[in-house]
């Protein structure tokens, strides 16, 4: 295995934060955090979310990222090593699991990143004329999947094979903020619309006899868990590029923070945008449900931006590229997984790890693009309702019970005072198990 000091590493906090903040912001903030709001209350789901994001999410994050901080290597020895010599194995075991998660968490997000691309060319093929390819590039189909979905695989080969500080950092640092300032720019432009200030009010003003609903507490609490990419090893990965005990929780903090405002205000976007193609006469709510769930985004939409005129087919070159580039902040940080994996535990160099690593997703997707009926809802269920949620759960035991006689939380540099840290142990120790159990059983079963 390399030796830490031959590691690449982020080079500041600010960009370890925008690389982490990348890995959590995806189309599942963007596009899963609006739709989960809509059919469950609004403003009562915002209140809740909030709520769950700070007792579960948080601690999950922090436990991955202190996993990996302390360990100064790839998820799988980080876990080995944390789960100590009479454990090792069942770390190790972990740690490969968390990679084929990993995997199977690329088969299918760069398929969902190639659709976001192509709706994104179609707007720009609109505008210039070229009607049938834009019609083609706005229809799903079998061949559009196997020329688009390549290009992001390639893509985020291209950004991780520059490394962690040349490629991640520097990449994060870039894409980060264009992403915040496109959606700002939206969202200025969405609440201008006819028929957006009642979504607004939806999205803004709680109902409060709708918060106790067990159905909208337990889509809150999983939506709050998945959003920050927890359980696949990226964050331990990222963890493991920044010195170890630099302020962890302070780390963590900012990135749950960052990830919670862009969920936020994904909201002010897509909300108010669904009550103007309502107002616009399309159908979006059927009982109370959105029509068509999470593939809304590719017919509300899309029919939507182009009964605005040409200025609607900017503004959905610009969200549909805006939902590309929080794709694209993704699949870095999860080809990275295996990446780290490859070249300090099997001696490969980042070329070969990158390639190697690309290889398989590439097969992978394209079993997933042939077999697309079968496999793609399955992948994604699995992945989400059963792998992320047991391997947080084995974060808080590693972190709870098994490392150094248990609870040894010895990095919180800025939580000097004894009774904090007891608490936090406690809590990670018994309450977060118990409070991700009940998110798993609930949504599983």
């Amino acid at each position: 295995m390399s030796s830490t000091s031959s590691r690449d590493s982020f080079h500041s906090r600010l960009g370890f934060v925008l690389a982490a903040a990348g890995a959590a912001i995806g189309l599942g903030n963007i596009w899963g955090f609006p739709t989960q709001a809509a059919n469950n209350g609004g403003g009562a789901f915002l209140v809740v979310y909030l709520i769950v994001t700070v007792l579960l999410a948080l601690p999950a994050l922090y436990a991955e990222v202190y996993i990996g901080n302390q360990a100064q290597t790839n998820p799988v020895s980080a876990l080995a090593k944390a789960c100590g010599e009479r454990f090792s194995k069942l770390g190790h075991c972990a740690g490969i699991i968390g990679i084929i998660g990993a995997v199977m968490m690329l088969s299918f997000y760069t398929i969902v990143a190639g659709w976001m691309l192509a709706h994104a060319l179609a707007a720009i093929f609109e505008i210039i004329g070229l009607q049938q390819i834009s019609v083609w590039l706005s229809n799903s189909s079998t061949l559009r999947n196997l020329l688009f979905t390549p290009i992001f695989i390639i893509l985020s080969a291209g950004i991780v094979f520059q490394g962690v500080h040349s490629g991640i950092e520097r990449w994060s640092a870039r894409l980060m903020p264009l992403l915040l300032v496109m959606m700002l720019g939206l969202i200025i432009y969405m609440l201008q619309q006819d028929g957006a200030q009642e979504g607004l009010a939806l999205y803004l003003i709680p109902d409060f006899s709708q918060i106790t609903k067990p159905s909208l507490i337990i889509s809150a609490m999983g939506q709050a868990f998945f959003s920050l990419a927890i359980g696949v090893g990226a964050m331990m990965a990222y963890g493991s590029y920044i010195p170890k005990g630099k302020g962890v929780g302070k780390l963590v903090l900012s990135i749950t923070a960052l990830d919670t405002f862009i969920a936020f205000i994904a909201g002010l976007l897509i909300i108010p945008a669904l009550f103007v193609a309502q107002h616009n006469g399309q159908t979006v709510f059927s009982d109370g449900n959105l029509v068509g769930g999470g593939q809304l985004i590719f017919s509300i939409l899309p029919t939507l931006f182009s009964a605005m005129g040409t200025i609607g087919l900017v503004v959905s070159f610009i969200f549909f590229m805006l939902l590309s580039i929080a794709a694209l902040t993704s699949t870095i940080s999860t080809t990275e997984v295996p990446v780290a994996y490859l070249i300090e535990d099997k001696r490969l160099s980042r070329k070969q790890a990158t390639c190697l690593t690309s290889g398989i997703v590439f097969i992978a997707s394209m079993l997933v693009i042939i077999f697309f009926e079968p496999l793609f809802e399955l992948v994604i269920q699995l992945l989400t309702t059963i792998l992320q949620p047991l391997m947080s759960l084995f974060y808080f035991i590693v972190v709870g019970w098994l490392w150094q006689r248990g609870n040894k939380l010895t990095n919180l540099a800025e939580l000097n005072k004894k009774r904090t840290l007891k608490l936090l142990g406690f809590y990670l120790r018994f309450i977060c198990p118990v409070l991700l159990m009940i998110v798993f059983v609930n949504i599983a079963f």
